[in-house]
């Protein structure tokens, strides 16, 4: 059920009038909902009682939206050292964090094993040496598991997808089973587990059924040279609804896991990102002018693609709604576009509105890879981001200023 819902012809966060927080914090403005992020996380956790709930971090990273995943028993999925930071700054528990990414530096790895980390994910022998020479520098046994890339096409966006043999990320299974026999040697290592990924907005359980099949056959290769497992760590990318797809369930998604892995000693690791946060968020716009041109009606709103780049990235829908419903004015079909110079500078097209110059619209489904892929391009200082639960509202990061822009760079004395 959303909690982004209509009143008196009025969008409401939770019970919060979203016109009331743009009187109060301006546009555009990032709101999120409270009780969203908490029963997505909730429908994961309370699925069985094995499994283990890392939040992917990048979807977003805002501190008091990772605060309260922490404060709900939630673990960490994290990219970069930076992520790492933000983590233990809302509190969060390191011992339920994993390292992925297939580029982490020396300095990022070390400063993982000083967290006391439950795990690095390994994607190169490079990166193996290089956690090795992490581990005798700091004298700290590193937690390894290696990331699989089991050449699989997970029916995503090209740009989701992290599972084919043409992608970046993860091992070959046989380079995969050579390096855990080279790890196995090393007293600096401590080998955990197993992970794999293999993209972004999954409906189906074929590509997952098949991906687990893959992880346990090696599981029971190694076991029998006497490598144990302790975690299979299944990544996330169950898919969301933006428009009208149809995606499995929370539930469904685990069940399919768990009957694969049923009878064997081995904990169950989910990374799920946008599964928790994407619906938990709208970014809201207001319209500047209504432009017309001879084939189409322009509605140019003071978001752009700086604030939110998920349709230009990936070509993806957004539901726009009005704030206010005006049910008077007739619906026509416009453009929802930004102000940078940039004609990808848009959010969708032909959508059936009622508008008017200084509307206030909400897209929808924003709370992931909104903010935290957003930038500073045409010198546009960032939107503010507020988080509301039942009836309060609080601001959990200002809105940047022109000064804050040129902060760390040099400028002319004044």
């Amino acid at each position: 059920m959303s909690t982004f819902i209509y009143r008196d012809h009025t969008l409401y966060a939770e019970q919060v009038s979203v016109a009331e927080c743009v009187r109060q914090y301006g546009t555009p403005l990032y709101i999120y909902s409270q009780s969203a992020l908490s029963n997505n996380y909730f429908a994961y956790a309370r699925a069985q009682e094995r499994i283990k709930v890392c939040y992917a971090v990048k979807a977003n990273s805002n501190i008091r939206v990772l605060n309260i995943l922490a404060g709900l028993g939630s673990g960490f999925d994290i990219v970069s050292g930076g992520e790492l930071a933000r983590v233990i700054r809302a509190g969060g528990n390191c011992r339920n964090v994993v390292f992925s990414g297939v580029g982490k530096s020396s300095r990022e790895i070390c400063a993982a094993l000083q967290a006391d980390i439950l795990s690095l994910n390994v994607e190169s022998e490079m990166e193996l040496d290089a956690i090795a020479d992490c581990a005798r520098h700091t004298h700290i046994q590193a937690p390894i598991s290696f990331r699989i890339n089991p050449n699989i096409k997970a029916a995503t966006h090209p740009h989701l997808s992290t599972g084919k043999e043409s992608d970046k990320f993860g091992l070959h299974p046989e380079q995969a089973l050579a390096l855990y026999e080279k790890a196995a040697g090393q007293k600096e290592l401590s080998i955990v587990g197993i992970s794999s990924h293999i993209g972004s907005q999954i409906f189906k359980a074929a590509p997952l059924e098949q991906m687990l099949n893959e992880l346990l056959d090696i599981v029971d290769r190694l076991k029998a040279n006497g490598i144990a497992l302790k975690l299979i760590n299944v990544g996330g990318g169950l898919g969301v609804c933006y428009r009208d797809e149809q995606p499995l369930s929370i539930g469904q998604y685990i069940s399919t896991i768990e009957k694969k892995i049923a009878g064997r000693d081995l904990t169950l690791l989910v990374e799920p990102g946008r599964s928790i946060v994407a619906s938990a968020g709208i970014l809201v716009t207001q319209v500047q002018y209504i432009k017309k041109s001879a084939t189409h009606k322009f509605a140019v709103v003071d978001a752009a693609m700086n604030d939110f780049m998920r349709p230009i990235l990936y070509n993806n829908f957004h539901k726009i709604s009005t704030v206010q419903e005006a049910h008077p004015r007739k619906k026509l079909p416009y453009h929802i576009v930004g102000p940078i110079c940039e004609s990808a500078d848009f959010f969708g097209s032909n959508y059936m509105l009622a508008l008017a110059s200084q509307d206030l619209l909400a897209i929808h489904d924003t709370g992931a890879y909104g903010f935290t892929m957003s930038s500073n391009y045409n010198s546009r200082p960032r939107a503010a981001e507020v988080m509301v639960h039942g009836k309060e509202h609080m601001l959990i990061r200002e809105r940047e200023t022109h000064d804050s822009l040129w902060h760390n760079e040099w400028a002319p004395a004044q």
